[in-house]
């Protein structure tokens, strides 16, 4: 394997991924209303919080799918056969639904999490914060489409693309959140 060739598989790796990176900002622009937990709390604690709301969950997920399928129109163009790294259409669509919604839910899972712990809406947790929603994206196509997730994150090579979107994740997380502070979207900049 070569520079150039690991750097290809890397940028695959994470061009493949951005249907998941998008919905937990886009739930933010489109949250709101009817908080999932409906205010409930479990064994003394909040269920979720008020940061979570259906129109949040769905605004986000859809807007996940719809950058997904842009991105599978833009592949397309260049290589109809495996729309770079997602494979034939229907596998396209399924993936990008999957990646979508296994964020939101990765992300509603570490709000439960949070919760458990006793931690207030908008406490830092590293790790959790930054990593719930991949976890979750990974998680659930890993459910749908194990084939895919081997051959396009684990098997031989590839494995750099899932070590390179560990890496940079922090970063993005980080810079989109700082982003979402200073347009007013956010209470806190992490």
């Amino acid at each position: 394997m070569d520079v150039l060739g690991a750097v290809g598989l890397m940028l695959v790796g994470l061009w493949v991924f951005l249907p998941a990176m998008l919905p937990n900002s886009a739930a933010v622009v489109f949250g709101g209303g009817t908080k999932m937990d409906f205010g409930r709390s479990w064994r003394g604690k909040r269920i979720f919080g008020d940061g979570k709301s259906w129109r949040g969950f769905f605004g986000g997920a859809f807007s996940g799918i719809a950058l997904g399928l842009i991105l599978i129109g833009i592949s397309h163009i260049f290589d109809p056969a495996e729309h770079w790294g997602y494979g034939p259409f229907w596998q396209c669509a399924g993936i990008v639904c999957t990646l979508s919604f296994g964020a939101v839910l990765g992300d509603l899972c570490g709000a439960f999490i949070k919760r458990r712990l006793g931690m207030e809406r908008g406490q830092k947790a590293p790790g959790l914060d930054q990593y719930d929603f991949v976890a979750g994206a990974l998680l659930l196509t890993a459910l749908f489409f194990p084939g895919w997730i081997y051959s396009t994150y684990v098997e031989g090579w590839n494995i750099l693309a899932l070590i390179f979107l560990v890496l940079i994740m922090f970063g993005i997380h980080r810079i989109v959140n700082i982003v979402g502070f200073k347009a007013g979207l956010k209470k806190e900049p992490w």
